[in-house]
């Protein structure tokens, strides 16, 4: 490991860790009330899974944006405890594909990184969310995504909000993607706190059914 601090970081807290990168859409057409709305789930999510004592010290999360200014990392891999929800502000294209190489790499890197640290990990999760189509390269995205999952490497869950193209976001992701109520953010990072506190409390390798949907989530009629 080259990283002195995560080094120590992993070396001051040996549990295992439970991976989760939110990949989500801050294009301009995400002003105003969709971002606001981002904002808060976030917030939500970190208040409610801060709770839990073990989920808080194993699940870790980092945040990659695209659209306002271009595909930026909010947030590199930090556990619950040492995690501040970013202020997210809206505006650009919606360069997807470019995002999603980025957190795939992401991953990898931080894998290593337990690895090398001695740190074992549950397969890892990315949730993506976006209100619209990429506007740039997203096949090869693709096929990363599908391989990553056919070797169980990760699972990739994506979620479209308003009027994103639910069509290429089923040729990304390998599960059928959902289709937010409204803007029920808030709803969506409740399910996936209480969904990362069930898996890090679980054993690495057992199966853990996902929670429903059905509070935030709706079929999509495109």
């Amino acid at each position: 490991m080259h990283n002195l601090e995560e080094e120590v970081k992993l070396a001051y807290n040996s549990e295992s860790r439970c991976p989760c990168i939110l990949l989500l859409d801050t294009s301009a057409s995400m002003g105003g009330a969709p971002i606001d709305a981002l904002n808060q789930g976030l917030t939500d999510f970190q208040a409610d899974i801060h709770k839990d004592s073990v989920a808080r010290l194993r699940v870790e999360v980092a945040i990659v944006t695209f659209g306002n200014g271009g595909v930026q990392t909010m947030q590199n891999f930090v556990t619950i405890d040492n995690f501040e929800p970013p202020l997210l502000t809206a505006g650009g294209a919606t360069p997807m594909g470019e995002s999603i190489n980025k957190a795939l790499d992401m991953m990898h890197k931080r894998k290593v990184q337990y690895q090398e640290g001695g740190v074992p990990y549950f397969r890892p999760w990315v949730l993506m969310i976006t209100d619209g189509a990429p506007t740039d390269n997203w096949q090869m995205a693709a096929q990363r995504v599908h391989q990553e999952e056919q070797n169980k490497s990760l699972i990739f869950f994506a979620v479209g909000v308003a009027n994103a193209d639910m069509q290429i976001l089923s040729q990304i992701a390998v599960r059928s993607p959902l289709m937010l109520q409204g803007l029920k953010f808030s709803e969506l990072f409740l399910w996936l706190s209480r969904s990362q506190k069930r898996v890090s409390s679980s054993q690495i390798g057992e199966k853990v059914p996902l929670l429903p949907t059905n509070d935030w989530s709706m079929v999509s009629t495109s």
